[in-house]
């Protein structure tokens, strides 16, 4: 079954992330999503707020921008947090946004080297390995966690063109695919990754996660379609679900029809009403449910 979830976008102030995480642990939905976009809130420590505020929903990140963090790092702090609260972290690592990359002096002349070094020296680390690399980007001497997860932490990458998709599935546990990814891009998109998988000789099947703006009632159209062009999206990325509860779960249902594992549904930037955002969520995850 699909698992259904929401965003908590960072045009928003932190300080409204926790009434936002309770709520939706209250009403039953799977996931709460964070972005780390520069330079808003930081991903793991929003993360570890969710966390520490709630008792069993799950709380994601997508996604940290790999230029950005050391690798090694990167394995300290998310090992830290599976230990504080086991099983409850979606982890998920990206390129970035090249422009603010650029901006902080760390922008890859090669994200896919990057991505390639990047996210199996993380999921060794997270094993408990011991770890060497010499690579274009990634350096470790020896490098093994004193205090690794009790368990392997799942690595998720984020892809978009069909390089990055298929790279994901031949190193990644998992692939978030882009808000304003459609349904049958997605599942172009799946098999590209399936594609990878087997270049790599990996058995088994990659989850994926989707993440889709969502607005409801009446004017709801109208609302992410202005979004949408403040975002630059056009064409097929111009998407997202709106209307009334079950007209949206009709329009999610193309994302799980598509392969989706997760959906993620993001709230517009003009969304006031949170709380009535969330329990028409969890509505749709009802129906969806249902089905």
């Amino acid at each position: 079954m699909t698992d259904i979830g929401v965003i908590f976008t960072p045009t928003r102030p932190p300080e409204q992330l926790r009434e936002f995480v309770i709520e939706a642990e209250r009403l039953g939905l799977d996931e709460v999503l964070l972005f780390e976009d520069c330079f808003r809130e930081s991903g793991l420590a929003a993360a570890v707020a969710a966390l520490a505020a709630t008792e069993r929903i799950r709380v994601g990140i997508g996604v940290l921008p790999m230029p950005f963090r050391n690798v090694a790092l990167l394995a300290m702090e998310v090992a830290t947090i599976e230990r504080l609260f086991p099983g409850r972290l979606r982890l998920g690592v990206g390129h970035g946004v090249q422009d603010w990359m650029a901006q902080v002096g760390a922008r890859p002349a090669s994200p896919l080297t990057l991505m390639r070094e990047y996210v199996p020296a993380l999921r060794r680390l997270l094993a408990g390995e011991r770890v060497d690399a010499s690579g274009r980007y990634v350096t470790l001497d020896g490098v093994q966690l004193d205090w690794p997860p009790a368990a392997p932490v799942a690595v998720w990458a984020a892809g978009e063109g069909p390089k990055t998709l298929a790279l994901t599935g031949e190193v990644a546990d998992g692939t978030i695919f882009t808000t304003g990814t459609p349904p049958e891009t997605l599942a172009a998109g799946v098999e590209l990754i399936a594609e990878g998988r087997r270049t790599a000789g990996r058995d088994g099947t990659q989850p994926v996660a989707a993440f889709v703006m969502t607005a409801f009632g009446e004017g709801s159209a109208g609302r992410l379609e202005a979004e949408l062009a403040e975002w630059g999206y056009q064409g097929e990325r111009a998407t997202g679900a709106t209307g009334t509860v079950d007209e949206v779960a009709g329009q999610v249902q193309g994302w799980v029809d598509a392969g989706a594992d997760a959906v993620l549904l993001q709230p517009l930037n003009d969304e006031t009403d949170l709380d009535g955002f969330l329990a028409n969520c969890a509505e749709v995850a009802a129906r969806l449910r249902a089905r």
